[in-house]
């Protein structure tokens, strides 16, 4: 490589503390230049690849993406590690709709807008804007240790993707599966654009539900909308077939009312005769279950507001005015002929909304461009269903054929001007023709002034980011990508697209073998985060604060398969201490010399303790290896956890203290264990935690860095039952030595004179010593007395504790903590014996309650025994 990497640290010093942010960035550094995470399309390693979900160029790092990105990266190290070619591709959608949000915002404040601008130099300032101030979040990516390849970054308009965009679009449109055509869409009145489906957002809003006859006398019939001013564009009254009360009305025609026209009244087997009046207006142009109506019965379909959302076209007093206005103008006309049966204020119902503007969307009838998704969606069905794809967790498999069987023909033209042209051109006589990137138009022909929703693009990022239609190196070695790490909420409006995509123009290969769902990250309480609520979270303010290891650990332990993920600040600060418990095992293992041998030493000079953990790390690389496999995420960062705090930490080192202060030989052998199981566990972490692990990692052996070490193997020994047996008595002996010492009232160091007796028959007197120095017990001296007793049952037998305690109390402060417990369980006594005692509660209260009743009174007593017997015990003062 041309760059100079950074120094490493001294080898075997660490400092005191671990302090994120002095190391981070430049480790990070150092990997990106020695090209760790640079990906060859010509080696013969089998590959491993994933492409990045591209975030919008407007956007930051958000708690989602920490999330996502924590899970992706971890799947990526752990198989680079395991000598795959691994290629992790990154980049950034366009975002059309979030750019034109952000730029006409700007535009407003200047005093213009894109429209007064023209369409040339509005993109040449979005193309400005991108330039200083897009992507962002790449930077950010960098800063949580993303090990993505920067040499294969995209972007959706970048040259050899929109070359790319151009082949498909053309492609569908000779199959004939693009067409043009008037249909019912999500609308923007304020962007003045169509939407997608997946850029609405439907809540619940208090509005009217407004009852208004049409007609006159016994002619006439009553219908309910929450948008009256739509009536004007109504051109029917719909009724069901069978409903006798208006089989009479069926075929003739009534006047709307403010307008003049006679409309039809029709019988739709829709219409269902229980909601309301069992009557229903009908604007096909402006309703999504009306325009279907309206296709059935050849309705007129009429367009009564332009696109800002203003009343046109009625012929009425109401033309030009905005369509929340009409809403109320359109009512008071009604009301002044008499017409208004009924009002329900506040009405609750669902609306759907613009996800960028903030607007309610309009229903409105527009000439489009569409995708005839049938043929693409069946093989998009088929795939999974063949296990050609599979899908994690398989519950989500129903989702997925929910909405890929029923999908409806997709929008894909957009009203705005920053994306990708649709590559049609007119010419005279209502010609057309679509070209491709190489082709040239006629002279003379217009091109089409739309561009393509950014789900278009976004369909076909697993293969053109790889250089299709060109079939590159980099296409055949990656493709299909292994893994698609994303929510379920995206399923619908990503996935499926791009598993129609990527069959079409793969030939039938999807482009992932397998779709890993996670849920939502929520707050602590399982709200959804918002800043409405205010329960919002920065994690670059987490990352500041605890580190991207903290905040990585966070993530990957509360990811579930399909499964929302409550995260508060506090499991932040776990992970810190977490963080800080390896750190500190660590410099404890340097500190008294651990190595990593070649070769740990033969099983036969080695104690219960050593073969206990180096089979409990056997067993650990197992569990973890197969719950990656499974994307069993929470559950693997679990076992870290609880191997490392619990079982490495809190019991090994403790036991290992006193192996190193025996005799050098079974120092030595301790020190290679140690220094063994700790390479083994930084191997493990290192695709969840990155930065600390490659710090105490090449510390610990002076390798070259853990993002190319290899991962660890089992070692293929068979498990020493009989050591696990006697180390799980010795930490049972060891547990109820503590726990009896506490309840004496005894400081949790203050060593006390114990007799120990049982450890031969129970097979523990080689553990004698560890016994006694990690409960803080001391040999029996001449003048031993015995002030309490202990016996434990243990599972290799049962081991009798005899303890001096005399010296180690303090009396007067022990019998006063005593006399208070004593006091609490007396009144819990008193008053499980009142309820007990009182013969209405007993016959009236269930049964079950009664006896949770008689389980506290029995504890109570027990405690009360308890309690009594210490007090007793006690040395009088």
């Amino acid at each position: 490589m041309t760059e100079t990497l950074p120094e490493q640290c001294d080898a075997r010093e660490l400092p005191p503390t671990w302090n994120p942010a002095d190391v981070e960035g430049e480790l990070y550094a150092r990997w990106v230049a020695a090209g760790y995470f640079t990906a060859d399309s010509s080696s013969d390693k089998p590959p491993y690849s994933i492409v990045l979900p591209p975030p919008n160029v407007t956007g930051s790092l958000h708690i989602g993406h920490a999330f996502e990105h924590s899970l992706m990266d971890a799947l990526i190290r752990r198989k680079r590690m395991q000598g795959f070619e691994t290629c992790w591709l990154p980049g950034m959608d366009h975002a059309s709709i979030a750019v034109h949000v952000l730029i006409e915002r700007e535009l407003a404040k200047e005093g213009t807008s894109r429209r007064e601008m023209g369409r040339e130099k509005f993109i040449e300032r979005v193309w400005e804007w991108k330039a200083n101030y897009g992507g962002q979040i790449l930077n950010q990516m960098r800063r949580l240790g993303d090990s993505v390849d920067w040499s294969r970054e995209r972007f959706t308009l970048d040259e050899g993707m929109s070359d790319a965009v151009q082949v498909m679009f053309k492609r569908l449109y000779d199959d004939g599966l693009i067409y043009r055509a008037e249909r019912l869409i999500n609308w923007s009145p304020s962007m003045r654009s169509g939407l997608s489906d997946a850029e609405v957002k439907h809540k619940d809003v208090e509005g009217e539900l407004v009852s208004m006859r049409y007609g006159e006398g016994d002619a006439s019939i009553v219908v309910a909308t929450t948008r009256v001013e739509t009536m004007l564009g109504d051109t029917a009254v719909a009724v069901h077939p069978d409903d006798q009360r208006y089989t009479h009305l069926v075929g003739t025609e009534i006047e709307l009312p403010l307008t003049g026209r006679k409309i039809p009244i029709i019988a739709d087997a829709h219409v269902d005769p229980e909601f309301g009046t069992g009557a229903v207006k009908v604007t096909p142009a402006h309703d999504p279950n009306d325009f279907e109506i309206g296709q059935r019965h050849s309705l007129p379909m009429l367009t009564i507001m332009d696109e800002q959302g203003r009343i046109a076209h009625t012929g009425t007093e109401f033309d030009g005015i905005d369509r929340f206005e009409a809403r109320v103008a359109v009512r008071e006309a009604l009301r002044g002929e008499g017409r208004i049966v009924a009002e329900k204020r506040p009405y609750l119902h669902s609306v759907g909304h613009s996800e960028r503007s903030g607007e309610p969307v309009e229903p409105r009838l527009s000439l489009q461009w569409f995708v005839k998704v049938e043929p693409l969606a069946k093989a998009a069905g088929d795939a999974v269903r063949s296990g050609q794809v599979a899908i994690s967790p398989p519950e989500a498999d129903k989702r997925y054929f929910d909405w890929v069987d029923n999908l409806h023909d997709w929008c894909i033209s957009r009203q705005l001007w920053w994306g990708h042209r649709i590559p049609v051109w007119y010419g005279p006589s209502g010609k057309q023709v679509c070209l491709g990137p190489d082709e040239v138009p006629p002279v003379g022909w217009r091109q089409d002034e739309d561009v393509l929703d950014t789900w278009f693009s976004a369909g076909m990022w697993p293969y053109s980011t790889f250089g299709w239609p060109e079939q590159t190196q980099d296409l055949a070695k990656f493709y299909p990508t292994s893994v698609l790490v994303t929510g379920y909420d995206i399923l619908f409006f990503w996935v499926i697209r791009m598993m129609m995509f990527g069959g079409y123009a793969m030939d039938g290969q999807q482009p992932f073998h397998t779709i890993a769902l996670h849920g939502m990250v929520r707050d602590k309480f399982g709200k959804k985060m918002s800043k409405t609520t205010g329960n919002g979270v920065d994690p670059l303010e987490w990352l500041d604060r605890y580190g991207a290891d903290a905040l990585r650990f966070t993530m990957v332990r509360g990811a579930n398969p399909g499964v929302d993920v409550p995260i508060g600040e506090e499991n932040v600060d776990n992970a810190r201490r977490f963080a800080t418990k390896l750190w500190n095992a660590t410099r404890f293992a340097l500190n008294n010399g651990a190595t990593v041998a070649e070769v740990v030493p033969l099983r036969a000079e080695l104690t219960d303790a050593d073969r206990w953990i180096l089979d409990r790390a056997d067993a650990l690389v197992s569990t973890v290896d197969a719950l990656f496999e499974e994307y069993e995420f929470a559950k693997l960062a679990e076992e870290l956890f609880r191997f490392t705090w619990d079982e490495f930490c809190d019991w090994y080192l403790e036991l290992a203290k006193v192996q190193i202060a025996e005799d050098e030989q079974r120092a030595q052998a301790t020190r290679a264990v140690l220094g063994h199981v700790l390479d083994v566990l930084l191997r493990l972490l290192q695709p969840i935690m990155p930065f600390i692990t490659e710090t105490l990692w090449t510390t610990l052996t002076g390798g070259e860095s853990l993002v190319i070490a290899t991962w660890p193997t089992v070692s293929g020994q068979t498990p020493d039952e009989d050591a696990a047996l006697r180390i799980k008595s010795v930490q049972k002996l060891i547990t109820e030595i503590r726990r009896f010492r506490s309840d004496q009232g005894l400081a949790p160091r203050k060593r006390v004179p114990t007799e120990l007796s049982g450890t031969r028959d129970a097979g523990l007197l080689p553990h004698e010593a560890a016994v006694r120095a990690i409960a803080w017990l001391d040999e029996p001296g001449e003048d031993f007395v015995a002030t309490a007793t202990l016996e434990v049952a243990l599972p290799t037998g049962t081991v009798s504790v005899r303890l001096d305690t005399s010296g180690a109390i303090d009396v007067a402060a022990e019998r006063k903590r005593l006399a208070k417990d004593l006091a609490v369980a007396q009144r819990e006594l008193a008053q499980c014996e009142g309820k007990l005692g009182n013969p209405k509660f007993v016959d009236k209260a269930p049964a079950d309650v009664v006896a949770k009743i008689q389980v506290r009174k029995d504890a109570a007593v027990a405690d009360i025994d308890r309690i009594s017997a210490q007090l007793a015990a006690l040395p009088e003062n």
